[in-house]
């Protein structure tokens, strides 16, 4: 009797690792990024890399150009548990952990080393916010310098405020600078704007050179502002409910090859936007960079519409004071190199 127990106990330590090397996890992962965009090609190499080096144990499912909805409507999905992550521009992250946007509020960077030095400094009190609002930060990425895409030219406030601008619907950061600017935009879900700019609805968009080609908004806006109006931002997120039940190995993986992606997704995102620039002018965009008003009255509108945002602590104003000052010193130093 003891020995056929002792048996029993043996074959069970020896079968107990093998099922438990042989547990797979599924990582929902959703996107705006249409199939065969630069976006959605990296991300498709995030997984099936994954896949390999876990040898089958982690799989993505991945939803592409926003089957799944609206970034507001991931973020209930994965609150649900129908999705546990997705790649997010600013406007979901907002949803998540409203004060990385300090990084879009527009009119505050002139260049990409700046917007790098500046988010580098603020990282670390970036992934804790992450964290604590129940999601990991895998990698940093960013849709690029937004600019004004539309039927008819702008060179102005005043023209703008004479168009029908497309706010994504729920976005309190584009809110509170067409509030400061005096714009009454249309409020509608980014799924329904190439549809808006077919109908009329709305004649005036903003987009990344990169995104509008990828939306095909291009086609319906002939007109290009150059001024840059601000940079979006974005990450590769999963929710920590999903992440927490990871093994160890598969969360380090997890990380470590969501870095590269997202490493590569904003090497490659730039890159693309400024090949994008070209394509737009091949397939007779018009660019127009002269604009009437000051960058005084730029600046001014972005600083109330900071101080708005504040005061409803979407970006706290001690953020807003950090990022610019960490900004300020960054040109210091560069101006005596």
């Amino acid at each position: 009797m003891v020995l056929r127990k002792f048996c029993a106990l043996l074959l069970l330590m020896l079968w107990l690792p093998v099922t438990q090397a042989q547990d797979t996890y599924v990582l929902k992962f959703a996107t705006l990024a249409p199939q065969g965009s630069t976006w959605m090609n990296i991300i498709a190499d995030w997984a099936k890399a994954v896949e390999q080096e876990s040898r089958g144990r982690l799989t993505f499912k991945l939803y592409s150009g926003g089957v799944s909805g609206d970034e507001p409507d991931v973020l209930r999905k994965i609150r649900f548990g129908q999705l546990h992550g997705g790649a997010m521009t600013g406007h979901g992250i907002g949803y998540i952990y409203s004060p990385v946007r300090v990084l879009e509020i527009p009119f505050l960077f002139r260049s990409y080393d700046e917007i790098d030095h500046v988010r580098a400094q603020l990282m670390p009190d970036i992934r804790k916010g992450f964290r604590d609002n129940g999601f990991e930060l895998l990698g940093w990425m960013e849709v690029g310098f937004i600019q004004l895409f539309s039927k008819h030219p702008i060179y102005s406030l005043e023209d703008l405020r004479k168009r029908r601008i497309w706010l994504w619907q729920g976005d309190p950061l584009g809110t509170a600078f067409f509030t400061a600017s005096g714009i009454s935009p249309v409020p509608l879900p980014i799924t329904e704007v190439f549809t808006s700019l077919s109908t009329g609805l709305i004649d005036t968009t903003i987009a990344p050179p990169l995104g509008a080609i990828a939306l095909q908004w291009f086609s319906k806006t002939p007109y290009m502002t150059e001024i840059p109006v601000m940079d979006g931002i974005g990450g590769l997120l999963v929710s920590r409910q999903f992440f927490d039940k990871l093994p160890a190995d598969l969360q380090e993986l997890l990380r470590r090859t969501g870095d590269e992606a997202g490493k590569r997704l904003l090497v490659e995102t730039r890159r693309d936007n400024a090949k994008s620039l070209q394509v737009l002018k091949q397939h007779g965009i018009t660019f127009t960079n002269e604009w009437k008003d000051s960058d005084a009255v730029l600046y001014d509108l972005r600083d109330r519409a900071a101080a708005a945002l504040a005061k409803d602590n979407y970006i706290p104003a001690a953020l807003y004071t950090r990022a610019r000052r960490e900004l300020d010193a960054y040109r210091a130093r560069k101006g005596k190199q």
